[in-house]
């Protein structure tokens, strides 16, 4: 209950900074055109509203709905959200938005999505100046990675050190990755001490979509990290900070060693003898022990990822970390609007996902870092999905605007209710089905 709660509460404070700053792009830029704004609304109020507040002397009713599903800013002269077409059979004011030149109305709804991308861009930046950017170089992984089944069918073999995706290098763990890796025709590994070539199938992305386990994660060392005294371990000689590299003459990482000990534990012997090889400051040794409970064989494992990989961190004065800020973020939504084509497939429209994996994305404990880590790229989002060409989005009224502009005639009021209507329709439908498979994940 208690991450449930954690949880929800980031998601809620980072949508509702997100719909806070969108719709003040659109606020902003339509008082710069000295264009009437009568609403604005931090989520949505369909019958009532739980909190609102008019400045005297002012023009904007402030506001807080019910409805946690976005919100709008009601702009006078428009056909938006609210679907007050009454307003639209009064004739034309001075400070209407239909009033405005095409340049200013366009101006004005693309307002949110670029606050929304320089919210982004801004978040990343100071992300960078306070904790500067680590990560682990997949080149320099020693016991390479750990795949998934269906890596393991295309060709990836547990232990091998990703190197190049068409001869372009690998850098880092990330979405980044896996789209080099499926959109590549053959990806280069380290395997055994020698490169060898991995042929990637078509259809791999599909086949990974349909996956529940991620496709890969790197191989931990087994390091250990304390010994139980009077255990097999310690009368053998374990030691802590020594390194399990072998165990009966089979290379082995971390999960290697739980899984085999766990397999062992369960054929019924009374009692197992076991060699381990093992290195302790640069030197390798082996060592055998006997043990009537191989799960318990007393020794915890170091799990601090620091110490058992190679980890770069880079730091950030607080100029520098601006284009460093700015670059993470355009490849952060060019990694995004790549993996949109996968959404069109069939498993791709199963991992659409509502309110429930978005909050699920945020972490189970309080951590500042990646609540504005996933705020950024929450961000990044929004501003992608607005502007797509959808009625109802300010992507569709864009498209609008582009043929008015284009053709020197505006569609007209009709038109502009049905689409309306049409895009409001869609948008519901997707969120029904994005939250309808959260339900499904869920209960199955």
């Amino acid at each position: 209950m208690e991450t449930f709660l954690i949880r929800a509460l980031q998601l809620i404070m980072s949508l509702s900074l997100l719909v806070v700053i969108h719709e003040m792009g659109h606020f902003l830029f339509a008082r710069l055109f000295k264009t009437r704004v009568e609403k604005f609304c931090l989520f949505f109020d369909p019958w009532f509203t739980l909190f609102k507040f008019k400045p005297k002397n002012s023009e904007t009713e402030y506001g807080i709905g019910w409805l946690p599903l976005g919100g709008y800013v009601k702009i006078a002269g428009m056909i938006d959200e609210s679907m007050d077409t009454e307003q639209m059979k009064q004739p034309m004011q001075p400070w209407e938005f239909r009033a405005k030149p095409a340049w200013q109305r366009l101006l004005i709804m693309v307002g949110g999505v670029l606050f929304n991308f320089l919210l982004a861009l801004f978040i990343y930046s100071m992300i960078l100046f306070a904790w500067g950017d680590s990560y682990i170089p997949v080149q320099k992984a020693p016991l390479g990675m750990d795949f998934n089944e269906t890596m393991h069918q295309a060709g990836f073999r547990d232990g091998d050190v990703l190197i190049s995706a068409d001869g372009v290098p690998f850098e880092r763990m990330g979405s980044d990755l896996l789209t080099a890796i499926v959109d590549a025709r053959q990806v280069t590994v380290l395997r055994d001490g020698k490169e060898a070539s991995v042929y990637i199938p078509e259809n791999l992305m599909d086949r990974l979509l349909a996956d529940s386990t991620r496709f890969a994660d790197f191989r931990y060392p087994f390091v250990i990290d304390s010994v139980v005294a009077g255990r097999p371990a310690a009368l053998a000689g374990l030691q802590p900070g020594d390194s399990i590299t072998q165990l009966d003459g089979r290379n082995i990482a971390y999960f290697d060693f739980k899984e085999e000990m766990m397999n062992r534990q369960k054929d019924g012997q009374a009692s197992h003898d076991i060699r381990l090889t093992y290195v302790r400051n640069g030197v390798t040794d082996t060592l055998s022990l006997t043990t009537d409970s191989l799960y318990e064989i007393g020794i915890t494992a170091e799990m601090r990822t620091a110490r058992l990989l190679p980890v770069v961190q880079k730091e950030y004065s607080f100029f520098s970390s601006f284009p460093a800020g700015v670059a993470l973020g355009i490849n952060t939504l060019k990694g995004y609007v790549g993996q949109m084509k996968y959404l069109f497939s069939k498993e791709g429209a199963k991992q659409l996902g509502g309110f429930g994996t978005i909050g699920s994305i945020f972490p189970a404990t309080w951590d500042w870092h990646q609540f504005w880590y996933m705020t950024a790229f929450l961000s990044i989002i929004l501003a992608f999905m607005n502007i797509l060409p959808i009625p109802a989005l300010d992507g569709g009224h864009v498209l609008f605007l582009l043929y008015e502009i284009i053709a020197r005639r505006k569609p007209s009021d009709k038109f502009m209710e049905h689409a309306q209507m049409v895009g409001m329709f869609l948008l519901f439908a997707l969120l029904l089905w994005a939250n309808f498979n959260d339900v499904l994940r869920f209960l199955f």
